[in-house]
């Protein structure tokens, strides 16, 4: 994408946006050369590390659609997206609807680029809204009237937060957001999670990977533990094979398998009221 003239309010094409970076892993066009620079940076950095980061991205996003596959074949008719980034093939809603008639969606991101993009894409979807909203502040966005009135939060809902959680640096604030989302669930409600993995990156390949990323639009970058993002998921029923690299999460994969948890690279689950 050219760095034009007229973009939607609030876009620096100079300053790097992990949305736009994260199309750029996964071959998407919708990015500056901002952004390229410094996916290019992390690409670099884990090669060295002997991980490919547009096959990590790649595996994440195929770990959204099996996940998402499983709760609409379960009946789950319900989702709320936090931090989509910009729209790419087999988005939410779309893998919903393939597997469950009436699925609703709310698509929930701070980037206003990704929101130009995804309500110019949603214009004619009256069953998908997106809207404005902070991973740090749950409620706000579940209490929001725009969720409020397209979803019936007293039934069933999955909330999902894939690869948007290690953007909060702060251990603390990051458990705590996600203890209230956990908090806002009902029974029968889902919550979808991955997380940057520690793995067995150096303390300076993950100051490396910091430093790239303090200088985007997330400001930060925290590499956790497994026994770290295994905690999100406290007082929920782990389905699946539990925690593992998002390349292995299948819903029929089972906990007793091996896994690779030594590499670094991407952590997932999903947990049920």
């Amino acid at each position: 994408m050219a760095e034009a003239d007229h973009l939607p309010a609030g876009i620096n094409p100079h300053v790097p946006s992990v949305a736009r970076m994260y199309d750029y892993y996964l071959g998407g066009r919708d990015n500056f050369a901002a952004d390229r620079e410094a996916a290019e940076k992390m690409i670099e950095l884990g090669r060295r590390m002997g991980n490919d980061a547009r096959q990590i991205a790649l595996a994440n996003r195929g770990f959204l659609g099996r996940a998402v596959r499983m709760l609409a074949e379960a009946g789950v008719r319900q989702f709320v997206d936090i931090g989509a980034g910009l729209p790419t093939q087999d988005n939410v809603h779309q893998v919903a609807r393939r597997h469950v008639s009436g699925s609703r969606v709310v698509y929930v991101d701070n980037d206003p680029m990704a929101l130009a993009h995804a309500r110019a894409l949603l214009a004619r979807e009256p069953d998908v809204i997106a809207l404005e909203g902070d991973l740090r502040d749950p409620d706000a966005i579940l209490d929001d009237p725009l969720v409020t009135g397209h979803l019936d939060l007293h039934e069933p809902y999955a909330v999902l937060m894939v690869a948007v959680l290690h953007f909060v640096p702060d251990d603390a604030e990051a458990a705590r957001i996600a203890a209230r989302v956990r908090e806002r669930l009902r029974p029968g409600c889902h919550l979808v999670l991955s997380h940057l993995y520690a793995g067995n990156a150096t303390d300076d390949e993950t100051r490396a990977g910091q430093q790239v990323y303090s200088g985007t639009t997330s400001g930060g970058l925290a590499r956790r533990d497994r026994a770290g993002i295994t905690a999100y998921f406290d007082g929920l029923e782990l389905l699946g094979p539990g925690v593992v690299p998002v390349a292995d999460w299948t819903p029929d994969a089972s906990p007793d398998g091996t896994y690779d948890f030594v590499k670094s690279g991407i952590l997932a689950g999903v947990g049920r009221v």
